[in-house]
């Protein structure tokens, strides 16, 4: 692919996704129990970007300020992390199956958070439960990479394998603690947290989880010209001046952190990292330095439609966006293992 193709793709591509975005936006703010008018919606969002005065009365100005909007920046920037995160995986792993979660970085953040739902530190502050899922998240991680370096020699199939094991030993944790707690309030917290969500959002939260996935986000798309050299030959990128076993830890360091600040401010929503770059795959094709930006986009507006579904399938009740996105994502998974019975690894 030249330059220019390379360019106008990426361009193209993203401002599709970002007027599609803008547009589920104004809907994401304007439903839910209290609908606000669109003519509200609007105005309010130019007043915030200082265009114009806002027509909204003060209420409808506190839920779009303070309830939607957090809501609608988390649910975007959660589903731009899962979505480069999964296409990342499924490139180093060489598998359409491969998801953000394979080494156990989500299972390390669901065992963090029950950790601090049980001892009741959640109570003392907002923060300790992404906290603690973020720990959890960076140890299961950890514990992954120590046992693929295991003998000095750093293996893609030890890592999987390892990622298999600590996922299975955290979520057999996990679920003891389900069983063993007699608090029924702290089984709902739990049971609630892992089914995944964005209904607690603040803008705390967005300001911490944007400069952490970001910062992944720049450092992956960097290295996306290397990954494309490293997946047409290790020799041929070695001779072209690129050192594959930076270039690989770094990816996966990467798309590990920012998959931890995803599940920590959001809890385990599944098959958007799996979905999302296998979509973006077959319509842009399988240059990276296309693919994981617009993998990035179109994960946050896959999430942002997801959590707006939620909030009006069943309003004035809301369903967890989790539930939602594997209500969609366990079809699609099961159509992936139908079409690669017999051939698991990608083109």
């Amino acid at each position: 692919m030249t330059g220019p193709s390379v360019t106008k793709r990426l361009y193209t591509g993203a401002l599709l996704l970002g007027v599609a975005t803008f547009a589920v936006s104004l809907i994401a703010v304007s439903v839910g129990p209290f609908s606000v008018p669109f003519s509200s919606t609007f105005s309010t969002m130019l007043d915030l970007v200082g265009f114009g005065n806002s027509t909204a009365d003060p209420t409808e100005q506190a839920i779009i300020q303070s309830i939607r909007l957090p809501r609608i920046f988390l649910a975007f920037i959660v589903g731009a992390a899962l979505g480069i995160s999964g296409g990342v995986m499924q490139a180093l792993f060489r598998n359409s199956m491969a998801d953000p979660g394979i080494i156990g970085v989500s299972s390390g953040g669901a065992a963090g958070a029950v950790f601090v739902i049980a001892l009741g530190l959640n109570t003392l502050s907002a923060f300790f439960l992404p906290l603690g899922a973020f720990i959890g998240s960076m140890i299961a991680m950890t514990v992954v990479f120590l046992i693929a370096n295991v003998g000095g020699r750093f293996s893609m199939a030890t890592l999987l394998l390892g990622g298999i094991a600590v996922s299975s030993f955290l979520s057999a944790i996990t679920t003891a603690v389900i069983i063993l707690t007699d608090d029924l309030t702290v089984q709902r917290q739990i049971i609630f947290w892992i089914a995944g969500g964005v209904d607690t959002a603040r803008w705390e939260a967005v300001q911490i989880a944007s400069p952490i996935i970001l910062f992944g986000v720049i450092i992956t798309i960097f290295a996306a010209r290397d990954l494309n050299l490293l997946l047409v030959s290790e020799d041929e990128a070695r001779s072209l001046g690129v050192r594959v076993g930076l270039v690989r830890s770094v990816l996966m360091i990467s798309a590990s952190l920012i998959t931890g600040a995803a599940v920590a401010f959001s809890g385990i929503i599944a098959f958007v990292g799996l979905v999302v770059p296998h979509v973006m795959r077959l319509i842009v094709g399988a240059d990276h330095r296309v693919l994981l930006p617009l993998s990035a986009l179109a994960g946050g507006l896959f999430l942002l439609v997801a959590d707006t579904a939620a909030r009006i399938i069943l309003s004035p009740a809301e369903l967890r966006v989790g539930i939602v996105t594997a209500m969609f994502g366990a079809p699609f998974f099961v159509y992936l293992l139908v079409k690669n019975r017999s051939r698991v690894s990608m083109l």
